[in-house]
């Protein structure tokens, strides 16, 4: 039976053991992905308390965490999303921007820290573009690439 959330909490603190357990274990967020035929994107945001995991896969990501049977169970719960506070834009394509950074952003921060370290992506050297592709399954879909250069953080 799927079961949703209505408060963050759980979640947040499932996240928190996640995170340190993939820590303590020295796993990449590709190697949590890989045991469950997910993708990676995916199974990120779900860790993180974005996405609830399909039971076989929620199962293989705690197994393979070191997490009990809770874990694999709030893993499958929906969630309530959003993990950035704060004000909200009012115009709607701005906000669908907001929205996707509230689901996503967590799991694009993980994931270029792991793939880069540590800094910050440039706004100032960047390129973005949109395209319009056809959607396979009718209508039209946004393409939108973010291009940025990667600056890393220099100890001094």
């Amino acid at each position: 039976m799927v079961h949703a959330q209505f408060a963050p909490a759980v979640r947040e603190r499932l996240a928190d053991a996640a995170v340190e357990a993939k820590v303590r274990k020295n796993l990449t967020w590709r190697q949590i992905a890989d045991v469950t035929g997910l993708s990676v994107a995916f199974v990120t945001a779900a860790v993180l308390g974005q996405h609830p995991l399909p039971e076989p896969a929620a199962k293989a990501v705690a197994e393979l965490l070191g997490l009990d049977e809770d874990a694999a169970m709030w893993l499958q719960t929906i969630p309530t999303r959003g993990s950035i506070p704060g004000s909200v834009p009012t115009d709607p394509t701005i906000y669908r921007f907001h929205e996707m950074l509230q689901v996503y952003g967590t799991t694009l921060k993980a994931l270029v820290h792991e793939e880069f370290g540590d800094g910050i992506i440039s706004a100032i050297n960047f390129r973005l573009d949109v395209r319009k592709v056809a959607d396979p399954d009718g209508g039209e879909r946004a393409v939108i690439t973010l291009d940025g250069k990667y600056l890393p953080t220099r100890p001094f």
